[in-house]
């Protein structure tokens, strides 16, 4: 199965083959993809992983608050929730969809796709839904949240006792998960998987 790829460096259109694990411009020499060694395995586990720690950063507390001797905390959802009801909807919408849906879509996406592919079939849409995906991973920012947390975190300790929660330290986890994810999981090499299904 051939397909177009565009040279990122001098936009020369060229045709590729799909169970190719690298290529090279025909121009200019410059790398057009390559596909990792990282076998589908890896990929599931990753996934897997990924799901518990998304689960547990939203049970748990995300950080105690201790001032005057009166103590609040709140969760990863709870935070959204809290910036919508104090008239930032907009700002509380973007957290949840950024931190919480967005990650779950991928997530439970890649598992979707990926157990099927371990075992050489395919699951119905796969292309369609791995497509979404590819579109929706620049939105979900786990790191932008963990830095505005942390900066916040160290603003409030003068302030108040501050205490991270086991939330914000999964969710830190998940963060480097979800990186790690993305570099097993290029769009190359799932179409590499694909390919594979149909030997």
């Amino acid at each position: 199965m051939s397909s177009v790829i565009v040279c990122h460096a001098c936009d020369l259109v060229q045709r590729r083959n799909a169970v190719a694990t690298r290529a090279h411009c025909a121009r200019c020499n410059a790398e057009l993809y390559r596909t990792n060694s990282a076998s589908i395995d890896s990929a599931v586990a990753l996934s897997a992983t990924a799901a518990i720690l998304l689960l547990l950063s939203n049970l748990y507390p995300l950080v105690v608050l201790q001032l005057n001797g009166a103590t609040r905390e709140t969760t990863l959802i709870g935070a959204a929730i809290g910036l919508y009801q104090e008239g930032y909807g907009l700002i509380g919408a973007l957290v949840l969809l950024t931190t919480v849906l967005i990650p779950s879509f991928q997530i439970a996406s890649l598992l979707y796709v990926l157990i099927p592919l371990r075992r050489r079939r395919r699951a119905k849409r796969q292309n369609e839904l791995f497509r979404t995906l590819v579109r929706l991973r620049p939105w979900a920012m786990p790191e932008v949240f963990m830095l505005g947390a942390l900066v916040a975190l160290f603003k409030l300790a003068a302030l108040a006792e501050v205490v991270p929660g086991i939330s914000l330290a999964c969710y830190g986890a998940l963060m480097l998960t979800l990186a790690g994810l993305t570099s097993v999981t290029p769009t190359e090499q799932f179409w590499h998987w694909v390919e594979g299904t149909r030997t």
